[in-house]
């Protein structure tokens, strides 16, 4: 077992991608206990599926993992059901207990290709809050006013825009807070949007008699965009449950400044000093940015598959930007189309390739359009039901598809 205590080493990693560390003094200090500290996150299962936005947060209690520490992976069965309204301006429908157990048991699956199942304590916070009276929820919402949770950025501006705000919302951060009380926490982790919520936890520990967790908050992860957070909703994700393919092909279309940002929140492998030296190559022009980006990606298919799925992934991405290898390793795809057939830019929409017809025509003008490694300049090409081939538009967009009719 290591050493719990930290050594600058071991805290820079703490500290590493990390937003804000409340308060570091006291981690340091809670670490020479002698003891592994307790380092919680909580869930809800609000989606059945996690993407890569989940894992900077199971990123980071790996680390902890690593270094000796026990992880509590808290599963929030209970507050699941209350909805969190975090960055909501509208008052969310709560899921119903079905919808959450079915989630909860989804994530249990995912969470162990991050986490180290044997290390990990997997809690749900029903334990408690399901023995819970009308009488114990009545006193634990004593604990708090209704001006302190209308300090919250979210709560206050759907306030003062006169929105409604559910009173089941106010329970809420009172009810993830006393989460802490209930696991003895000395580390709770959560995103920047969650400062509120774990701040509480703190305040509920002093009340009941307990030392205040450190709060340590992690930034939310960028989409492959760039610009937006990564959510399902916008479509700019990658699913920890995607193929490997899948995932390689949309970690190389990120963007370079991206890159760094995705290594320092989701690599294991790549450590900060070599980051620091990979940075400064390519800044150089010594490396080219592609090559960190591959590193990357094979990391994160290897670690959500394994390592032969992950190679076979990087050939096949190879062999489609490349026009050279065996294009079969890509992943095919059906794409229903009506029995005339479809001319190259509605295709190239049909396969998702391009966002509009407009954007496919504008791509074969600039001769950026290729089907099987040839290039396709005339519009009226066109395709029929039968076609099996690699749809390529520029490098970094590709498919390999067969065209049915439907």
């Amino acid at each position: 077992m290591p050493d719990p205590a930290f050594d600058p080493a071991a805290l820079a990693l703490i500290e590493r991608g990390a937003d804000e560390i409340l308060k570091r003094e006291e981690l340091e200090a809670r670490s020479k206990l002698g003891r592994p500290l307790r380092v919680k996150a909580g869930f809800d299962p609000t989606a059945p599926d996690l993407h890569l936005g989940h894992t900077v947060l199971l990123n980071k209690m790996r680390q902890f993992q690593d270094l000796g520490h026990q992880v509590i992976f808290l599963i929030g069965d209970f507050t699941g059901m209350i909805g969190d309204p975090t960055g909501k301006n509208a008052t969310r429908k709560p899921l119903t207990r079905e919808d959450v157990l079915a989630n909860a048991e989804t994530y249990a699956e995912q969470v162990f290709k991050v986490l180290d199942r044997e290390r990990t304590e997997v809690r749900f916070n029903s334990e408690w809050f399901g023995k819970m009276t009308a009488a114990d929820m009545i006193r634990l919402a004593a604990q708090h006013t209704v001006a302190r949770m209308l300090e919250r950025d979210d709560f206050a501006k759907r306030y003062a825009a006169q929105q409604s705000i559910a009173i089941h919302e106010f329970l809420y951060p009172l009810v993830q807070g006393y989460d802490s009380v209930a696991l003895e926490a000395d580390v709770e982790l959560g995103g920047t949007d969650q400062k509120f919520n774990l701040l509480m936890g703190r305040g509920l520990q002093e009340a009941h008699g307990q030392k205040p967790q450190i709060v340590l908050t992690m930034p939310l992860l960028e989409g492959l965009d760039g610009v937006n957070k990564m959510s399902k909703s916008l479509g700019n994700y990658i699913g920890i449950a995607e193929p490997a393919i899948d995932i390689v092909n949309k970690t190389m279309k990120i963007g370079d400044d991206l890159m760094w940002r995705w290594i320092d929140l989701l690599s294991f492998e790549i450590g900060i000093a070599e980051a620091a030296r990979l940075k400064a190559d390519v800044a150089g022009g010594a490396l080219n940015p592609r090559d960190v980006k591959l590193r990357l990606a094979r990391e994160l298919a290897a670690r959500f598959h394994d390592a032969a799925a992950a190679e076979t992934a990087i050939a096949g991405w190879h062999a489609a930007v490349t026009g050279q290898g065996d294009t079969s390793l890509l992943p095919l795809h059906e794409v229903r189309i009506p029995a005339e057939g479809l001319r190259i830019a509605a295709l190239l929409t049909a396969a998702g390739i391009t966002p509009s017809n407009a954007e496919a025509g504008r791509k074969l003008k600039e001769r950026a359009v290729r089907v099987d490694g040839n290039v396709v300049e005339d519009p009226a090409t066109t395709f029929a039901p039968g076609f099996e081939g690699v749809l390529q538009v520029g490098k970094r967009n590709f498919a390999r598809v067969r065209l049915v009719a439907g």
